[in-house]
């Protein structure tokens, strides 16, 4: 089968950064389901695997962990899904991934792609969907509603990074099942017009200071923060912001530690989402991947959440791949990077 890997932790200009390579196709055994991959997202994971884990030498690493396909076939133990079915899904952190045409995938933490929109469009969203998910109801325990429910809580989320990946489905996600006041920040005009068409009540630039500006609101202090870049940068203005018992959720990797005494007086909390927990520890309840795809699939079928896909660079190959975790590196890319076919 046809796949795309990495051999050496390269810069992405250098030829080798990603090649094209051929692999057997694998089989499916026990829980796993064998996925003629159809279309696949790029996220910032892969180029940060690509850089800082490099094989061991003589190997080589698939990357990628968003996907939407065929099943093809399936393990003994599998109950959820039979050939033919159409899935999408982020995949596990510790096996090969989605950059190939066919992959193996635990399918209790895959879901039953969205029927309303294309291949590529549904592969924009399993990572962040997962991540935005967990963050908010499982970390954050913002309170959840009726799917368009209009009635507003007392609760203020600020997101910070609100034009990315994760920012772009999780905005919609407070917006459609949360009664939650969002502040999204962004900066250029494009990604300001970006989130407030995703739903934000209200957007500040992450460029000037954040007080001042969320003060200037008059709604009252912000009481959950969910922290998607810049934690490092802005972990003092988040203790100034949030109201006591505040929470704090992050989902990037600071530089240098942060002082967790900082919260105390205010008696804040701090959480770190990381989507691939389950499926690398085989959580006990590593099944609720799977199910919360299917919730979202259902709001987006519903027409209450739309694909946060903001660029499709073609054909699965390295050469577009390249081009793919080039623009992911430079952190100004609005929404998800897609490829399709092989």
């Amino acid at each position: 089968m046809k796949a795309i890997a990495y051999k050496k932790s390269l810069p992405i200009d250098q030829a080798d950064s990603l090649i094209d390579i051929e692999l057997p196709q694998p089989i499916a055994t026990g829980r796993d389901i064998l996925v003629k991959v159809n279309a696949i997202a790029v996220n910032p994971v892969d180029y940060k695997v690509r850089i800082n884990m490099p094989p061991a030498e003589g190997d080589s690493k698939v990357l990628g962990w968003d996907a939407v396909g065929e099943v093809v076939a399936a393990g003994e133990s599998v109950q959820n899904f039979k050939p033919g079915d159409i899935v999408y899904y982020a995949g596990d952190f510790t096996r090969q991934g989605s950059n190939a045409e066919f992959q193996l995938v635990d399918e209790r933490i895959v879901g039953f792609k969205p029927n309303s929109v294309s291949d590529a469009e549904a592969a924009a969203l399993p990572l962040t969907t997962i991540t935005a998910y967990e963050l908010l109801f499982e970390h954050l325990n913002i309170k959840q509603q009726k799917a368009g429910a209009t009635e507003k809580s007392n609760e203020v989320l600020l997101v910070v990074g609100a034009a990315g990946g994760v920012g772009s489905i999780l905005v919609q996600l407070a917006k459609v099942i949360t009664g939650a006041t969002i502040i999204a920040t962004a900066s250029r005009t494009s990604s300001k017009e970006w989130v407030t068409n995703l739903g934000a009540d209200h957007v500040v630039d992450h460029t000037q200071p954040l007080q001042p500006q969320i003060e200037a609101l008059n709604i009252g202090q912000v009481t959950h923060i969910a922290s998607l870049n810049g934690t490092e940068t802005y972990y003092d203005s988040y203790i100034e912001l949030l109201a006591p018992f505040g929470k704090i959720a992050m989902i990037d990797d600071p530089e240098n530690s942060l002082d967790v005494m900082k919260l105390k007086l205010k008696s804040l909390s701090l959480h770190i989402e990381f989507m691939f927990a389950r499926s690398m520890f085989n959580a006990s309840d590593i099944d609720e991947q799977g199910k919360l795809l299917n919730q979202v699939a259902q709001l987006i079928d519903s027409g209450y959440i739309k694909t946060t896909i903001g660029k499709d660079l073609g054909t699965i190959n390295a050469a577009n791949l390249k081009l793919a975790h080039k623009e992911l590196e430079t952190g100004k890319s609005i929404g998800k990077i897609v490829l399709q076919g092989f």
